[in-house]
């Protein structure tokens, strides 16, 4: 019997176009795999939808708070319907940028010097020595985040807009100069590492979700015992968090720092995205994997208990 996949998307969050992009092109790409294929836009009654709907397997294309912190983890574990990616425990440890440091640090992980503040306070007075970077400690997609420069006199004034929804504190961690790379993580392999090039500060919305915004080298070129860092240390966060799935890890490689260069982890997303184009999937091909075999194989990795 064909398989009823519910493709989750959408949502409330600051992510929603993303969710919306990476939905519909899974949703695309499963229905050629040969799956019976429902999108849902997720609301507040996504419980209701899910129990009329009855689907086989729910595929988690949802990014923010609600969609990646364990909330709808918990729910399709109490409803009973397999799920992809991560479960709840690792979903809520990966959105909290801090607790996660603090796991990957236990777990030998090279990660940055931070402090947590309030949000009055980032924006009072330095907290760290220019340079340094502030960000909501659970949000996505690069949204709140500002780069302090070393020769800045005073912290960021939008920290205070009114409009603010990434909470009342912030992380503030040292800024590491260098190189944008990432890997992402397939069940338990780690597929190849690319580097992100771009004109812009650092690898923002803009410049991730826009035309020409950033360039992709993959493979990365790096000394061969850089790359392979990269991909243990995805492969041991992706593990010390208790991750399944797909995941993708990302790194700041100062290269000018010593004979090897500085590697540190900026953060695991256990809800990468998942547009054909997007960096994942594109790893996924570089290891041979079409898009609609990877969609395939998450679908058939699903699971509750995760």
């Amino acid at each position: 019997m064909t398989k009823h996949v519910a493709v989750l998307m959408g949502g409330w969050s600051n992510e929603r176009p993303v969710s919306l992009m990476s939905g519909a092109g899974c949703a695309a790409a499963l229905r050629r795999a040969g799956y019976r294929v429902t999108e849902v836009d997720v609301g507040r009654d996504v419980v209701e939808v899910l129990r009329d709907l009855k689907p086989d397997v729910a595929f988690n294309a949802l990014h923010g708070p609600f969609g990646e912190s364990g909330m709808i983890q918990g729910v399709l574990e109490l409803l009973q319907i397999p799920y992809t990616h991560s479960g709840v425990l690792a979903s809520a440890l990966a959105m909290n940028k801090h607790q996660a440091k603090i796991v990957f640090k236990a777990a030998g992980i090279p990660v940055t010097d931070h402090v947590i503040v309030a949000r009055a306070e980032a924006a009072r007075a330095h907290v760290l020595p220019p340079p340094y970077v502030i960000k909501p400690i659970a949000d996505g997609s690069s949204f709140g985040v500002f780069i302090v420069k070393a020769e800045t006199s005073h912290p960021p004034q939008e920290i205070l807009r009114e409009d603010w929804t990434s909470g009342e504190e912030v992380m503030v961690e040292r800024f590491i100069p260098g190189r944008e790379l990432t890997c992402a993580v397939m069940g338990d392999v780690a597929l190849g590492v690319t580097e992100i090039v771009t004109e812009r500060s650092f690898f923002n919305y803009e410049a991730k979700y826009s035309e020409g915004g950033a360039v992709h080298v993959l493979p990365a070129q790096l000394k061969p015992k850089i790359y392979d860092k990269v991909q243990q240390f995805s492969l041991a966060a992706h593990a010390a968090l208790g991750c399944r799935g797909v995941t993708r890890c990302d790194f700041r490689y100062n290269d000018a720092a010593g004979e090897d260069g500085e590697l540190v982890l900026l953060e695991l997303n256990t809800q990468p995205g998942m547009t054909a184009v997007s960096l994942a999937p594109e790893q996924a091909a570089h290891a041979g994997h079409s898009y609609e075999d990877l969609v395939a194989w998450m679908v058939e990795d699903a699971s509750c208990n995760r």
